[in-house]
């Protein structure tokens, strides 16, 4: 004797879906939080393996350890600062 609510079911997945796209990073790529506004950046995951990305991780570990309320990486520098590091990561 269970209800079917078969429209409803439907609608919040839907409605998980919609909400999972616009906050996932592409294949290949992750979200990171920057500065006090904490701007959203998709960055690629090969910048993981640089040494002066490595380094900005190691600082964001000091000041949030591992607790990303964002539900992405938070980085503890400015906007300027990091937009900085990345170019300079895009040039290599």
């Amino acid at each position: 004797m269970g209800f079917r609510l078969p429209g409803i079911r439907k609608g919040i997945f839907a409605a998980n879906q919609a909400s999972s796209k616009v906050l996932d990073a592409p294949k290949g790529y992750l979200a990171v939080y920057v500065g006090e506004k904490m701007k959203r950046f998709v960055i690629p995951m090969s910048y993981l393996n640089q040494p002066s990305f490595q380094d900005l991780l190691s600082r964001a570990e000091e000041e949030f350890g591992y607790d990303h309320p964002m539900g992405g990486l938070t980085i503890p520098f400015s906007k300027d600062v990091f937009q900085h590091i990345t170019s300079c990561l895009n040039g290599q």
